[in-house]
C-alpha cells in the first residue's frame, strides 16, 4: 500500500508489526512516530532483524533512543552493532548517563573504536557527520576484483557508488571511481584506468558542514571522503546524511529568524514549559526593545498634539521599514550561507543596497502620495487645508525609512557574522524592531522640515 492508514490502538504491536513487515522503511519510522516509545518498541521487536535496523538507521525516527535504551539487553547489541557507526553516535548523543556508557560497553571493538572516533567532533564538524562504513581497494587491484569486492561488502556499507582507490603502499587516498565507471570498465584492466582523470575532491574531519554541502552541491557528488593530514580516507559524507542534516539545520534558522530559540524536537514533541522556556526570552528581548518605540514618539510628542493627521500614518512608515529590512535580512542570510557573498564583501553589498533602497523607498513613497491625493479629492477624508504637504512628508519618509531599512537589514547579517554569531539571529523581529524606532525619528524629522511653520 501507498498510504500508511492509522493504526488502531487495541490491535497487538505483533500484529502491527506483520502488518508492517513489508513496507518500505521510511513508512514503518513514520507510523512508529505516532506510537509512544513502548509501542514502537514492541513493534520494532516484531520486525524481521534486518528490517528493524533499517528502521532504527532512519534519521526521521523521532524516538530512536528511547526504542534503544528499551530493547532488551541480551539483543541491543546485536541492533546497534548492525546499524551504521554515525547512526549509532547520533543516537547516543541523546543518551543520559548511565545509560550510555552500559549501552557502549555491549558494542563489539569495532564498532566502539568507531562511535568513540566520530564523538570526538564538534557537532556541526564534517567529523560528526560522516560515517566509517565505505568501500575502498588498493590501486594494484582490478577492474574485475573490485567489482567482485563491492558485491561481498555492499550490505555493510553506507553506499558503493563511490569507490576509493589508496596508494598500496602509503594508504592515501589517489582516486575516487564511480560506480557507473566501473561496472563500464574490462574486467581485466587495472582500477586505475577507469578513475576519472583529475584529483578527488576531499575535506577535512573539522571542515564545517556547509563546506561539505557546498562541494556537493557545487560538484554532483553522491558521496564525499574525509582525510586526514596525511590522505588518509576516515570516513564520507554522504549526500542523504547532508539533506538530513541541511534541513534540520534550516530548521533550526527558520526558528531563530521567528525570534525564538531553536527547538530541539519536533513541535508536537515539545512539553509547555520548554515551549515557553525557548519562546519567553526572546519574546521579552523583542518587548523591551519595542519600547524605545514609545520613548521616540514621547520624543515627538509636541508634534504630534500639534499634528494629530501625522499619526494615521505611522503604523504605515513603520511597516514598510520593518519589510524592508526582513527582505534584505533575508536574502543577506542566505547569500552568506551559500558563500556568495562573504564579510569583505560588505561594502559591495551597501552599494547594490543603497539605490535599491531609494528605488523602492520611491515607489512606496508614490502610492502613499497618490492615496492622500484619491483620499482628498473624493472626499474619503480631509486631511485639513496643508494636505499636499502632509502627502509630500509621507512620500518623502518611506523613501528615507525604507532606505535605511534595506542598509540596516543587509548589514546587520555581517556584523553578526563579525562578532562570531550566526547571521540566523538577525531575526525579522529585531530587524523591525531597529527599523520602528528609526523609522519615526526619520519621519518626525521629516516632518520638522517641511511641515515648519505650518501645522508644526
Amino acid at each position: 500500500m501507498n498510504e500508511m492508514t492509522p493504526f488502531d490502538a487495541r490491535v497487538e504491536p505483533a500484529a502491527l508489526a506483520a502488518r508492517l513487515a513489508d513496507e518500505r522503511a521510511p513508512d514503518i519510522v513514520e507510523a512508529l512516530n505516532s506510537e509512544a516509545p513502548e509501542v514502537a518498541t514492541a513493534i520494532l521487536l516484531g520486525l524481521p532483524m534486518e528490517r528493524a535496523i533499517e528502521v532504527l538507521d532512519q534519521p526521521a525516527l523521532e524516538c530512536a533512543s528511547e526504542i534503544i535504551e528499551m530493547l532488551p539487553r541480551d539483543r541491543v547489541a546485536s541492533f546497534l552493532s548492525g546499524m551504521s557507526a554515525d547512526r549509532v553516535t547520533d543516537v547516543f548523543r541523546e543518551i543520559e548517563e548511565p545509560g550510555r556508557s552500559d549501552l557502549r560497553a555491549r558494542l563489539d571493538a569495532e564498532t566502539r573504536g568507531a562511535v568513540d572516533r566520530l564523538s570526538a567532533y564538534g557537532e556541526e564538524t564534517v567529523g560528526s557527520l560522516m560515517t566509517t562504513e565505505f568501500v575502498t581497494v588498493p590501486g594494484t587491484w582490478t577492474v574485475g576484483q573490485t567489482l567482485e569486492y563491492c558485491r561481498h561488502v555492499e550490505k555493510t556499507r553506507e553506499t558503493i557508488y563511490s569507490i576509493f582507490v589508496l596508494d598500496p603502499r602509503t594508504r592515501a587516498l589517489t582516486k575516487a571511481v564511480p560506480l557507473r565507471r566501473l561496472i563500464s570498465g574490462n574486467p581485466e584492466d587495472n582500477v586505475l584506468t577507469v578513475a576519472p582523470g583529475r584529483a578527488p575532491l576531499a575535506v577535512s574531519p573539522t571542515a564545517s558542514r556547509d563546506e561539505a554541502a557546498r562541494l556537493i552541491s557545487k560538484y554532483d557528488l553522491l558521496a564525499l571522503p574525509v582525510v586526514d593530514a596525511v590522505g588518509h580516507v576516515i570516513g564520507i559524507v554522504t549526500v542523504d546524511d547532508m539533506i538530513d542534516a541541511m534541513v534540520e539545520k534550516q530548521t533550526q534558522e527558520v526558528q531563530r529568524f521567528g525570534g525564538m530559540e531553536a527547538l530541539p524536537e519536533p513541535y508536537m514533541d515539545i512539553g509547555f514549559l520548554t515551549m515557553i522556556r525557548k519562546r519567553a526570552g526572546w519574546l521579552c528581548a523583542l518587548f523591551l526593545s519595542e519600547m524605545l518605540t514609545a520613548s521616540a514618539m514621547q520624543g515627538f510628542e509636541g508634534e504630534l498634539e500639534k499634528a494629530i493627521v501625522l499619526t494615521l500614518f505611522i503604523p504605515l512608515i513603520m511597516s514598510s521599514g520593518g519589510n524592508s529590512g526582513s527582505q534584505a535580512t533575508s536574502l543577506l542570510i542566505r547569500a552568506l550561507a551559500l558563500h556568495q557573498v562573504r564579510l569583505r564583501d560588505w561594502w559591495k553589498v551597501a552599494l547594490r543596497e543603497l539605490p535599491t533602497g531609494l528605488v523602492l523607498g520611491g515607489i512606496l513613497g508614490v502610492i502613499a502620495v497618490i492615496r492622500i491625493v484619491a483620499w482628498q479629492k473624493f472626499g474619503l477624508y480631509d486631511y485639513g487645508e496643508h494636505w499636499p504637504l502632509v502627502a509630500a512628508t509621507v512620500g518623502a519618509a518611506l523613501v528615507g525609512i525604507v532606505t535605511f531599512g534595506s542598509l540596516a537589514g543587509s548589514m546587520l547579517p555581517f556584523v553578526l557574522q563579525r562578532i562570531g554569531f550566526d547571521p540566523a539571529t538577525a531575526s525579522a523581529p529585531f530587524v523591525a524592531t531597529l527599523v520602528d524606532v528609526t523609522g519615526l525619528v526619520i519621519y518626525f524629522s521629516v516632518a520638522l522640515l517641511i511641515l515648519r511653520g505650518t501645522l508644526l
